[in-house]
């Protein structure tokens, strides 16, 4: 065997890793052992992939409810990714501009992603198939994403997230526990007839409502426009990010929304009831709920028309793609 010199780089990186477990007080010859002795990774392994595709447990026979599952998992990885990356924002130790630009030019594309791929449920299902396997999961709902709920948390002061006709009876001394319990998402989960708490929403707060109040408490000193206005007030840059963002989540996507339900659950005359009971009609409108993470930035008569423009634009994309008679 034709013996070599090793290469200096290769001896400055040995000693660089024997620097870094000494201090750890570790034997790097035994960590060099491991790594001698485990097997190659694989892609397989690295993800988890036998896992991941195991987790499609239908309850109904209908094909098309493993779309359905697998569409609503791949959101709650892209809502993962979103948190993700509020995150980085909200605990980064010295927050540039640039840094918060970049992270919010990720989540917008994250977010178009997201808007994009909606056309799945809308074209991508039977809706024979979807309104009889929808009865086999009730109460079941998408209502019940609390990784979306602890996105609009982590983006705004609470008291903007509140539904709209509950603003006037909270200020800025309501305590982060009055708040919550006047979030907008829950006039959304009450029984269309007697205007009680559905069992959708009984469930959902059963499970989450200690969480939502330990992060609400968390990033109301650190949440995307409490860090904005305290740091970056002035950005160009950042308030047409802000923009975007706003438009994507409280717009776009419920507008994304309305299309699926009226797609599955419009029935002349009278709409079908979602899953958990939801008043999907009243809820989903961006019009009626007003939701705005990042009000200083827009102007009064944007507010005013709030999600009218992209109502408009859709219509007439609805148009211009209708089939000739």
């Amino acid at each position: 065997m034709d013996k070599k010199e090793l290469n200096p780089e290769l001896i400055n990186q040995v000693k660089k890793l024997e620097e870094k477990y000494a201090v750890m007080g570790q034997d790097l010859s035994s960590y060099l052992d491991g790594l001698l002795y485990s097997e190659y990774l694989t892609y397989w392994d690295y993800i988890h992939l036998d896992t991941l595709l195991s987790l499609q447990t239908p309850k109904t026979n209908f094909p098309d409810e493993q779309v359905f599952i697998m569409y609503h998992q791949i959101t709650e990885l892209y809502f993962k990714m979103v948190l993700f990356e509020i995150e980085q924002i909200a605990d980064h130790k010295s927050l540039t501009e640039k840094f918060f630009i970049e992270r919010l030019d990720r989540i917008n594309c994250y977010f178009k992603n997201l808007e994009n791929s909606f056309t799945i449920m809308v074209e991508g299902m039977e809706k024979e198939q979807f309104l009889k396997f929808r009865m086999a999961l009730l109460p079941a709902s998408g209502f019940q994403s609390a990784q979306y709920r602890l996105i609009e948390i982590c983006s705004t002061n609470l008291i903007n997230l509140i539904s709209i006709n509950e603003r006037s009876t909270v200020s800025a001394k309501s305590s982060i526990e009055e708040l919550l319990e006047k979030l907008y998402w829950r006039s959304g989960a009450t029984e269309l007839k007697s205007g009680k708490k559905t069992l959708t929403l009984q469930q959902f707060e059963a499970k989450y409502n200690k969480s939502f109040l330990n992060i609400a408490k968390d990033y109301a000193s650190k949440n995307l426009y409490k860090i904005f206005n305290e740091k970056f007030p002035d950005s160009s840059e950042l308030v047409s990010r802000l923009r975007e963002f706003d438009l994507l989540a409280n717009v776009f996507w419920p507008l994304a929304h309305m299309k699926s339900a009226g797609r599955y659950l419009h029935k002349d005359p009278e709409d079908i009831k979602a899953t958990g009971g939801t008043n999907w009609q009243k809820y989903l409108p961006p019009r009626f709920q007003k939701v705005i993470f990042f009000p200083k930035i827009w102007s009064e008569k944007e507010k005013e028309e709030w999600g009218k423009a992209a109502v408009l634009k859709i219509l007439a994309e609805a148009m211009v793609n209708r089939p000739n008679v």
